[in-house]
């Protein structure tokens, strides 16, 4: 199993799909990564968003109810696995925690990842969804960026009319 953290939630309208990229919690090598891009409905995709955000409307929405009821019952989510995916569509588990036992639930990925972001508990990958629905993605890392900044800056600062061999 693979620790996940979200990377971003891109949100293109109220009657389109969004796309939730998940990134796996892994030392990065050579600038190289992987993500997890989740196809969501927008509704999923305003709930994943107000989890991510940390936010609180007035009245309880139905992950707050679902998070105020297991509550109540003394039990705490432990962890979220995705624990398989068929095409574009992808399976989770909810774990609870009850009095030292573990309450397994089947669970849609966007549903259990929102109880799971709001609980700051940890979500996972099997190793073979990971390996099965990820793509590469390359980054620069913070000094990288600043070497190529600076680059160019000198580039800039070098540069006089005459390079530009206008006619």
């Amino acid at each position: 199993m693979v620790p996940l953290r979200v990377l971003t939630l891109i949100f293109t309208g109220p009657d389109r799909p969004a796309v939730l990229v998940l990134e796996p919690i892994e030392e990065v090598l050579d600038g190289m990564s992987r993500i997890v891009p989740v196809w969501i409905g927008a509704n999923e995709a305003m709930q994943l968003g107000m989890a991510i955000e940390h936010a609180k409307l007035p009245r309880p929405m139905t992950h707050d109810l679902f998070i105020d009821a297991i509550t109540n019952l003394d039990a705490t989510v432990d962890h979220v696995l995705i624990n398989r995916v068929e095409g574009q569509t992808f399976f989770a588990r909810l774990f609870l925690r009850q009095e030292g036992r573990i309450i397994e639930l089947d669970a849609r990925p966007t549903d259990a990842l929102s109880l799971a972001i709001r609980e700051d508990a940890p979500f996972l990958i099997d190793e073979e969804v990971l390996a099965a629905a990820s793509f590469p993605y390359l980054f620069q890392s913070e000094k990288e960026k600043e070497v190529e900044l600076q680059e160019f800056h000198t580039f800039i600062d070098s540069l006089s009319p005459d390079d530009f061999n206008l006619q």
